[in-house]
């Protein structure tokens, strides 16, 4: 069993990719509306949303636990819509050394596919790969995807938030 490993997933959704970009890259404490049972909240540590840099700190409910996490937004790529952030401490640090999630939105004709993609390494050969957190990644962009799409403004509430 190896200590490091990668992760990856699709889901496709009905919502543009540039939507699904925006709630998560620029604007990660609006997801508690569209999944709050499963984002409690994002608060802004340190920098500015969106930006390479800025520290977040996050709380989530999977595995039938609460489970924060600090991350560092490490890379943006607004042409791809992808971004990725960087574990810096939290509960993730029980059980993996490094813990790296990118997210990539792909356009289509209708709707888009959004890519996660996990990197860690873990503390011991005994740590089960995160397949609940990538679950956990699912699930909120379905939630995320029926919000965007539903009737709640969310369209003019990107645009002015």
């Amino acid at each position: 069993m190896a200590l490091y490993g990668k992760l990856e997933t699709d889901v496709e959704i009905k919502a543009s990719a540039q939507k699904f970009h925006e709630i998560n890259h620029k604007k990660p404490h609006h997801i508690s509306k569209a999944s709050s049972d499963k984002v409690q909240g994002c608060e802004l540590h340190e920098g500015e949303w969106g930006k390479v840099g800025s520290i977040l700190y996050w709380h989530n409910v999977y595995d039938g636990k609460d489970h924060v996490t600090k991350s560092v937004t490490e890379d943006v790529d607004e042409e791809n819509n992808s971004f990725t952030w960087t574990m810096l401490e939290g509960d993730l640090e029980k059980s993996y050394k490094s813990f790296k999630m990118k997210i990539q939105c792909i356009p289509k004709d209708k709707g888009s596919v959004i890519r996660y993609t996990l990197e860690y390494e873990k503390l011991h050969e005994g740590i089960p790969d995160p397949h609940t957190f990538l679950q956990l990644c699912v699930d909120v962009a379905k939630d995320i995807d029926a919000y965007l799409m539903g009737d709640n403004n969310e369209g003019s509430f990107i645009a002015k938030a």
